[in-house]
Order: structure tokens, then C-alpha cells, then sequence
């Protein structure tokens, strides 16, 4: 196999066309069998495999600086750079990471995992060249789906100022992670088919021109147009009237076409934008008719692409989902927000059933929180559905749009906690801190699926901003019959023992429970409360476990630095409660790959440890 004898950076050069050819039908074949075994982002790796290739002919990895946008369609590039044997342990905890990372290869250019950062990042980069004197090209490639991204925009506006090549490739797959939306989407599409790329805007000028009397009167006026009629004429114009010169489209399949343009990008004195075109899932035939399906998968079997492993639990995805169906019956005034994540966050059935009140703004979470402080503000109940690890990019506009005013918009906040094998750049571990340190925002994490449905209601109801934090994957299905009301600051004694009281709030409850049960073993009883609430905390039945307890255990799967236990120890610092405290958090470090049950054993807050610290404790 020719896949065989790439075992470092730059053994791609040292084939011929022919081994080409081969290489990047190996490589597709690779990515497909190893990922149906791993799980892992198949639909836009298999879209970049030629693009990759190219990149690595006409650049050196090892000198040239490649930043991959997100960077989950970095495999091809580890591929090249010898990390194929990696691959049997990607995502796995002390394994090869899903994105870039630094760590593992210098020819990874940044640690990315998030969209919409490579032009800022590649702008640095190449100013950073200029003022060093070092000699380096600066390639960022960038998906149009991240392109909508306000950052992104933000990158290109400065990089218009650029006196020295940077060159950005636009990766354009007419997807993000659902369909993309919105202008620029339009934009694009509008010369997606065109044929004639390269020559296109030089060809109509020198036409015009020809033109007797009227052809450069034509051109000045062109040129000079203020309107989208430009647009008519030129493809990429928009992209020119940035300041960037702009080459494409390109087919992203054709690796001699896009060395060809590459060759040309390197030679412009100034920032160049690379417009190529291609396919998630090309080569797979599942993959291409479900991109977004196998845009993160679990292992699959390769004939059907049906997954290995069957939900046999409803997920806290579900269930949000199916709430919201039903209570957009009821709530004729309930709109749903999502950036980009229509199917992972839950809402493709609130948009079938209210189309009207769906509104899915791109790869733009700082947009979406203050456009759902607009519809709050004209009467209108939001509930923006967002992970975790996004929603840190619109702490502002939460803290100054939302809460400053009070408008009742809810925060569905998915993949809360630890996820597992998408790394460090995706655990959603800093929500409950960095969002306890805005006034005015209630925040609940539920204990089951059940918590979950009544805390969704309790929130579209209340007059106030509400956030819900709620993890990934399987939804707790205990304590069915303890179902007691939802009361804003209010927590919920699941059972009473006489030695220690253990506070646990979401995910960590049912960790709690297994702590009581092993600490019943050794003979130790303890009071299991669902705290329910991180702000405003059950001060009362904090305050009233501190006189009847000698020992407060609080539990959270946070960092601890701002988190659950911090705000209980500073209540009973202030009230003067002589009652020990345990605080079980994650330490303020930030968490890699692994599934979720070995990273929590990892971090010491799976039941077995803190079992072991709270005897050492009494």
C-alpha cells in the first residue's frame, strides 16, 4: 500500500501522480475503517483528503505554519504527518487527540477545537513573521460554515492590512454541522457551480473594455458600483471589497488544480483568500447522504453505517426535545434559538412542528444571546439550546444584554460537565462558575430526566433569566417517584442519615447515591441532598446541615475554582458554621480526551474516591 510509506512530514513529495491517486483512495478507506472502529469525525475528514494532500505538496508542514479552523478535519494531516498508528487510540484518554494539538506534532500549527479562530490566529502568525524576520507561509483553513462566525469576520476586516502573503483557504462544503444559513450561505452559493473560476473577473473586465466608447465608461462604473451589482460580474468580490484578492473557485477534488492556485496564492503580496469547494462524507456514501450524522459518530458498521451500539436510554437531548414539542403546543410566544447545532442540540422537532419560531443563526452564539434578548424584550419566551463549551464565548452579552435587564431568556445548556473523547477544548466543566458570577441568573442542573422536563417548564414560565445545565448522553432514570415541585432556591432531601450530609447538584447525585450506599457499608449514614440550585443556593437547608452535621460534602462535576462548593464554603465562612467542609470538584486544570467514567476516576470525583477521602475526613 502506498499509505504504507508515509511514515513522516514530507513523504507525500517522494510520490508520483500515480501513487497519488492511490494514496488518497488508501486514505479514504483508512479514515472509514478506523473510525467505524473508534468512533470519531468522519463526514468532514473524508471532504478534505485531496485538499489536505495538496496542501502538504505545494507547502512544508514542518516550517510552514497550517491552522485548521475547529480542526476536526485535521486526521488527513495527522495522517501525512505520521500519526496513522495514533489512530487506534484516537480520543482515548492518554491517546491521540481529535483536533490539533501542539503536544503531539509541531506541524500541528495551533491547538484549535473551537470555530472561527484561524484567520486571527494566522494573522498573528504571519504579522508575528514579518517583525521577526523569519520565513514562513501562513495557510489557514477555514469552513463556511465557521465562517459566519463574527470572529471570523472580526480577523478579516484587519487582515486587509496585510503588506505580506497570508493565505486562507475557504473550505466550502455548504455545511457547518447542520445546514448552513444565513447571507453569506446565499453569498456562496451563487457561484458554487461556476466553471470558469480562475480567469472569470480579469476575462469580463478585458471584455468590457474592448467595448467601443462605452466599454471603459462600463468597467469605471463597475468598479466604482457601491451596490451588489459587482456581485453580478465578479465572484468573490465581496471578499475583494475587504481587501483580500481572492482565487476560486477551485474543485476540491483536483489536486493538480489546487496546487496550481496555491502556487499562485504564494506569489500575492498581501492576504489571498482560496475558494475551494467540496463534499462531507466524499467517498462514503452514508456519510455523504448524512453529513451531519457522521459529523461526530460512535463506531458504525461499514456496510450500513448504522451505529454498533443501540440507545437503549432516552438522552437529556431527548428529553429537552421532547419537552420543547410539547410545550410549544401550549406556548404560542415560545421560540427556540440555536447556533448551528439544530440536531445536536434537540430542536429539528420544534422547527418541523413551528417552523416560524425556529431560528438558527449560524456559528454566531454572542448574535444569538442578545437577538434572544430581543425577543424577550418584545414579549416572546427564548430558549437558546447551546453547548456547554460555546456558550463562553457570549459571557457578555449573557451578563450586559440578558441578566442587566432581567429579560426571561433560557439557556439550554447541553453537553454540561465532562463529554469525554472531544477533549479539553469541549468539556463543559466552567459553566456553573463562570455563569454563578452574573447577577440575576438562576441556575439549575437537574438529577434525572424527570428534573429535567419540570425544570424546562419552570423556566419558560418565570419572568427572569433561567439557565439549566444538563450533560451528554444518557439521562438518569432513578427516583421516579420523587418528584417534588420545582421552587426557585429550593433543594431536595432524597434521604435522611445521621452522619454526613451530602450536597450533590446534576450529574453528581447519582454519584452521591453510590457513595451512600458504600459508606452504609462501613457503617456510616448520610443524608443525600439534590441541591437542585447553584444560584440562589438553599441557604436554609445549607445553614441547617451545618448545625446537625459535623461533616458538609458538596459535589459538582465543575472546576472548583468558582464552583458549588466555593459558594457553600463562603456561606458558612460568613455565617460562622463550625461544620467541616469536603469540597469534590474538579481540579482548576483543563481536562483531555477519554470517556467520561475514566476521566472521572482520573480527577478523583467518581464514587470509589470520594467514598476514601470522606472516611478520612470523619
Amino acid at each position: 500500500m502506498v499509505l504504507d510509506q508515509i511514515k513522516d512530514v514530507g513523504d507525500i513529495k517522494k510520490l508520483n501522480e500515480e501513487e497519488l491517486e492511490s494514496l488518497r483512495l488508501e486514505i479514504r478507506q483508512f479514515l472509514v475503517e478506523s473510525i467505524a472502529k473508534t468512533g470519531g469525525h468522519l463526514a468532514s475528514n473524508l471532504g478534505v483528503v485531496e485538499l489536505t494532500m495538496a496542501l502538504h505538496l505545494s507547502f512544508d508542514p514542518a516550517v510552514d505554519k497550517i491552522i485548521w479552523d475547529v480542526g476536526h478535519q485535521s486526521y488527513t494531516h495527522k495522517i501525512l504527518t505520521g500519526r496513522k498508528d495514533g489512530f487506534a487510540t484516537l480520543r482515548e484518554y492518554g491517546g491521540m487527540s481529535g483536533f490539533p494539538n501542539t503536544r503531539e506534532s509541531e506541524t500541528d500549527g495551533f491547538n484549535t477545537g473551537h470555530s472561527s479562530t484561524s484567520i486571527s490566529v494566522g494573522l498573528g502568525l504571519a504579522e508575528a513573521r514579518e517583525i521577526t524576520g523569519e520565513h514562513y507561509h501562513v495557510i489557514s483553513v477555514i469552513g463556511d460554515g465557521a465562517l459566519t462566525g463574527g470572529m471570523a469576520f472580526e480577523a478579516l476586516n484587519n487582515a486587509s492590512h496585510l503588506k505580506s502573503n497570508y493565505i486562507i483557504v475557504l473550505n466550502d462544503n455548504n455545511m457547518s454541522i447542520s445546514e448552513n444559513v444565513g447571507g453569506l450561505n446565499r453569498y456562496l452559493s451563487n457561484f458554487r457551480t461556476a466553471d470558469a473560476y480562475m480567469d472569470l473577473k480579469d476575462g469580463v473586465i478585458q471584455s468590457l473594455s474592448k467595448i467601443p466608447v462605452y466599454g471603459e465608461r462600463l468597467v469605471k462604473k463597475i468598479r466604482n458600483a457601491k451596490s451588489g451589482i459587482k456581485q453580478l460580474f465578479v465572484p468573490g468580490m465581496f471578499f475583494e471589497e475587504m481587501g483580500l484578492m481572492y482565487l476560486g473557485p477551485v474543485d476540491g477534488s483536483d489536486i493538480k488544480q489546487m496546487r496550481k492556485v496555491f502556487s499562485e496564492a504564494k506569489r500575492v503580496r498581501g492576504p489571498v483568500i482560496v475558494h475551494v469547494l467540496t463534499h462531507k462524507g466524499e467517498g462514503y456514501s452514508p456519510a455523504e447522504r448524512h453529513p451531519a450524522r457522521f459529523h461526530g459518530t460512535t463506531p458504525f458498521d461499514i456496510e450500513t453505517g448504522v451505529p454498533l451500539s443501540k440507545q437503549s436510554k432516552a438522552h437529556y437531548t431527548d428529553v429537552f426535545s421532547t419537552v420543547m414539542k410539547k410545550m410549544g403546543e401550549r406556548e404560542p410566544k415560545l421560540v427556540a434559538i440555536t447556533a448551528a447545532m439544530e440536531m445536536g442540540t434537540g430542536l429539528k422537532r420544534f422547527h418541523n412542528l413551528y417552523p416560524e419560531r425556529f431560528f438558527d443563526v449560524g456559528i454566531a452564539e454572542e448574535h444569538a444571546v442578545t437577538f434572544a434578548a430581543g425577543l424577550a424584550k418584545a414579549g416572546l419566551k427564548p430558549v437558546f439550546a447551546v453547548y456547554s463549551s460555546f456558550l463562553q464565548r457570549a459571557f457578555d452579552q449573557i451578563l450586559h444584554d440578558v441578566c442587566l435587564q432581567k429579560l426571561p431568556v433560557v439557556f439550554a445548556i447541553d453537553r454540561a460537565g465532562l463529554v469525554g473523547k472531544d477533549g479539553a477544548t469541549h468539556q463543559g466543566i466552567y459553566d456553573l462558575s463562570y455563569l454563578s458570577a452574573i447577577p440575576d441568573l438562576t441556575i439549575m442542573a437537574p438529577k434525572n430526566k424527570w428534573e429535567l422536563s419540570d425544570m424546562l417548564k419552570f423556566a419558560i414560565a418565570a419572568d427572569y433569566p433561567v439557565a439549566i445545565r444538563y450533560p451528554r448522553g444518557n439521562a438518569c432514570d432513578l427516583w421516579k417517584e420523587q418528584r417534588a415541585s420545582i421552587v426557585r432556591g429550593k433543594s431536595e432531601i432524597l434521604c435522611e442519615g445521621e452522619d454526613v450530609a451530602l450536597f450533590a447538584i446534576g450529574t453528581m447525585v447519582e454519584i452521591a447515591w453510590n457513595v451512600k450506599e458504600k459508606l452504609s457499608n462501613r457503617g456510616i449514614s448520610a443524608t443525600v441532598i439534590n441541591a437542585r440550585f447553584m444560584a440562589p443556593l438553599d441557604e436554609e437547608a445549607i445553614l441547617s446541615a451545618a448545625e446537625k452535621y459535623p461533616l458538609i460534602v458538596t459535589m459538582e462535576e465543575n472546576i472548583a475554582s468558582g464552583g458549588f462548593g466555593e459558594h457553600i464554603a463562603a456561606l458558612l465562612e460568613r455565617e460562622g458554621a463550625k461544620a467541616g467542609l469536603l469540597t469534590i470538584a474538579i481540579e482548576n486544570r483543563y481536562v483531555e480526551h477519554g470517556d467520561v467514567e475514566t476521566l472521572r476516576k482520573v480527577l478523583g470525583i467518581d464514587a470509589v474516591t470520594i467514598t476514601q477521602r470522606i472516611c478520612e475526613e470523619l
